[in-house]
């Protein structure tokens, strides 16, 4: 499954597939009306403490992927639940951040494409997809 990650302020494309919001907050300067998205899933959010620790500064950025992922851990229904919605993709995860590169949709893709490898069995060692997240990883 394709999985995307694109800012809500963005207008839709047509290969978005089923368009989830991920923040706990709905994004101020849209109307619902105007959101154009299938869901909005505050749940796979980071907690407002994380949320508010983080507050997007770029040296927090290692320590909120690893708590954030320590949250997500301990949601598993909730990831499952909507990778089946999302049935085969593409699935788009959006965010209201300004930073497109260090954002909760970009760790939890991730999360994501890491569940799916280990359901269908392929071999899901950093290595194999490290190099699909550059930033990420730390290497740009």
């Amino acid at each position: 499954m394709e999985i995307r990650v694109r800012r809500i302020h963005d207008p839709p494309e047509p290969g978005d597939g089923m368009r989830v919001l991920v923040d706990r907050l709905w994004p101020r300067g849209i109307r619902k009306a105007d959101a154009a998205l299938d869901v909005w899933l505050p749940e796979l959010a980071p907690s407002t403490e994380l949320r508010k620790w983080y507050g997007h500064e770029p040296q927090r950025w290692p320590l909120f992927r690893q708590r954030y992922r320590g949250e997500l851990a301990e949601r598993p229904a909730a990831l499952d639940n909507l990778l089946v919605r999302a049935g085969d993709g593409p699935l788009t995860l959006l965010f209201a951040a300004r930073d497109r590169e260090r954002n909760n949709a970009v760790v939890l893709a991730r999360v994501l494409q890491e569940r799916l490898q280990v359901q269908s069995g392929e071999n899901s060692s950093p290595t194999c997809y490290a190099a699909g997240f550059p930033r990420y990883n730390g290497f740009e």
